[in-house]
């Protein structure tokens, strides 16, 4: 037990001195002084002294590390050596290179703003940069972009524009409409459509397409444009006989009818002369030349489609009434007065009429010409032709227009009422609207021998 004990000491002893080794263990093993406990003790204890001295060593002698490996030999494989795994939360470099330093002096990393006195230039913006904020930059220009129509779409697009207008007829609407659209290369092709959707229509229809045709040109349609349409649509005639057999004739007025409102330029037919091999086309040109041939000067043909109603002016409706009641005065045949006042197709507008007879039975001399205008009368009001509201409105349009017209007609007013009582014998007017006839009181001049006083 003694000889154990001293051992021990011995052993306290040398895990104190450093250079106690693995010589000295296999001696004391080789003469039988250790026994198995103490080698195992002495075992732990060479095994603890080679951890510290790892723990101790610097990363950055590689020499070091590789001599402490060949002395603790099995040790450099524990699992359990902090060399066999990499700690996750160690900070120190596993290169063995710097100098633990904060990178780039502290001006590197998230949320940084950079190091102390560093100023930073100007940067251009960048368009492909996520952040990038269009609406912040300076000098900005926006722009909007209409894609350029093609065929396809550009049907569907007019077809409805064309057909509308054939209901309000406003070609400034049409022109609002058409500037909002990209029409491009097809432009000239709005032309050729609504000519194509007239020729299908009546002949208001066209009437509106014409006027159409002149206000649009210069303003969003060129001549070139205006050519180049009606060059298709005489290469298209073949096709539109199918459907409408009097296409020749109707695109020859067209084409007439352009030129003279000055959409087409006047060497349009020119262009055409001997060069034309379809029938159809050569009749087309054939008519526009005839129709423009019988003016002398070029002209608006207001008449070319022979149509009426609202769409004329108010001037030309005035003097298509003028020459109904002038015809009538010297022919007396109502049945053609009748006919004539339903081709204008002005329903709204027979008030004037109205106003038209009785002043030109104002001015007329003689009973013929009053008895004459309330037969007319008569017959227009019995018939329906002329409505109520019409009658009345004609009739006070000349009550307030009748001290002008005594200017001209010294005797307006007692003509006035002997037409009005004709007319209300008749039952032409109301009594109400007779009574409301104004009269002028009549008074006697001063004469010699009443003392200066005016009698009533």
């Amino acid at each position: 037990m003694r000889k154990f004990t001293s051992n021990l000491s011995r052993t306290g002893k040398g895990e104190e001195d450093e250079s106690y080794g693995s010589d000295d263990l296999n001696e004391l093993e080789v003469n039988g002084n250790w026994t198995p406990q103490e080698k195992a003790l002495h075992e732990a204890r060479l095994k603890a002294k080679a951890k510290r001295r790892l723990r101790k060593s610097s990363s950055r002698d590689s020499n070091r590390e590789s001599i402490s490996d060949s002395v603790s030999g099995e040790l450099s494989t524990d699992p359990h050596s902090p060399k066999s795994k990499n700690a996750v939360n160690d900070r120190k470099s596993r290169t063995g290179k710097g100098r633990g330093l904060p990178k780039k002096g502290g001006a590197g990393g998230k949320g940084v703003w950079g190091a102390a006195g560093m100023v930073y230039e100007v940067e251009e913006p960048d368009a492909k940069d996520p952040n990038y904020d269009e609406s912040s930059q300076v000098n900005t220009i926006y722009a909007t972009v209409v894609p350029e129509l093609d065929e396809r779409e550009l049907e569907k697009t007019i077809n409805p524009i064309v057909q509308e207008y054939f209901e309000h007829g406003d070609t400034k609407e049409v022109e609002m409409l058409l500037r909002e659209l990209n029409l491009g290369h097809h432009k000239y092709e709005f032309s050729s459509l609504a000519v194509s959707l007239s020729l299908e229509g009546k002949a208001s229809h066209r009437e509106l397409t014409s006027r159409l045709l002149s206000d649009l040109s210069g303003k969003v349609l060129s001549e070139k444009d205006m050519s180049r349409a009606f060059d298709k649509m005489l290469k298209e005639l073949p096709d539109l006989i199918l459907d409408t057999p009097e296409a020749p004739q109707m695109l020859g007025q067209f084409i007439a009818r352009a030129i003279a409102d000055h959409a087409l330029p006047m060497s349009f037919l020119d262009c055409y002369k001997g060069k034309v091999d379809c029938d159809h086309a050569r009749a087309a040109l054939d008519r526009a030349s005839v129709l423009l041939s019988m003016k002398t000067k070029i002209m608006r043909l207001d008449n070319v489609w022979g149509v009426g109603g609202g769409q004329r002016p108010v001037k030309h409706l005035i003097k298509e009434m003028n020459l109904l009641l002038k015809e009538y005065l010297v022919s007396g045949e109502l049945s053609e007065a009748e006919h004539c006042l339903r081709d204008l197709e002005v329903p709204h507008f027979h008030h004037e009429l109205v106003y038209e007879a009785v002043v030109m039975a104002l001015e007329s001399t003689g009973d013929t010409a009053l008895q004459m205008m309330v037969k007319l009368l008569k017959a227009f009001w019995q018939t329906g032709l002329i409505t109520l509201d019409q009658m009345n409105r004609g009739f006070q349009r000349v009550y307030d227009e009748l001290a002008e017209i005594s200017l001209d007609v010294p005797h307006a007013h007692s003509i006035m009422e002997t037409f009005v009582d004709l007319c209300y014998q008749d039952s032409v007017i109301t009594k109400q609207l007779r009574d409301s006839c104004p009269t002028r009181g009549r008074k006697r001049f001063v004469s010699e021998g009443d003392g200066g006083l005016v009698k009533s």
